[in-house]
């Protein structure tokens, strides 16, 4: 998992951190912090493993680390954060010494992970599947205002 560590070692990876950070300190609702990039990296391969897909958990951790980082971008510029995290990790990858094939399905995945129409792949399914899995709306106490949930308590699945 050595480059996954450089993902996290990155100097924009961090920036960007913290401008998702400094937009969502008064957010009631789930935060998009580094704990919700692991838990979807960590939902994503254990439904790998569970669907016995063939994908490196390389390639489904630097997507689950790199799915929001364009959040920064919502919150500021009004630009969809799947489309703004799709061009941002492309460096990161890069300095990570991902190969542009790797690159290519990372960014497909990240590009796609907010619309079911737009999924094209297993690992764009499972991070997908990972992003939506990994919340604990189960002990939210913003659940109602919640439009992702329109006020009913979502059940677990898997």
């Amino acid at each position: 998992m050595n480059r996954v560590n450089k993902i996290l070692e990155n100097k924009k990876y961090k920036e960007y951190l913290s401008k998702i950070n400094k937009c969502e300190k008064d957010r009631i609702f789930c935060r998009h912090t580094l704990q919700h990039f692991i838990d979807v990296s960590r939902m994503a391969y254990i439904l790998s493993l569970e669907k016995n897909l063939s994908l490196e958990k390389e390639i489904i951790y630097a997507v689950g680390l790199l799915h929001d980082i364009g959040r920064f971008m919502e919150y500021e510029e009004n630009i969809d954060h799947a489309v703004a995290s799709a061009h941002l990790c492309v460096p990161i990858l890069k300095d990570s010494f991902f190969s542009q094939n790797e690159i290519d399905l990372i960014t497909q995945a990240i590009g796609s992970h907010r619309n079911k129409d737009l999924l094209k792949s297993d690992l764009d399914f499972i991070i997908y599947e990972a992003d939506k899995k990994s919340r604990l709306c189960i002990d939210c106490k913003s659940l109602k205002e919640c439009k992702k949930f329109k006020n009913t308590l979502p059940k677990l699945t898997y």
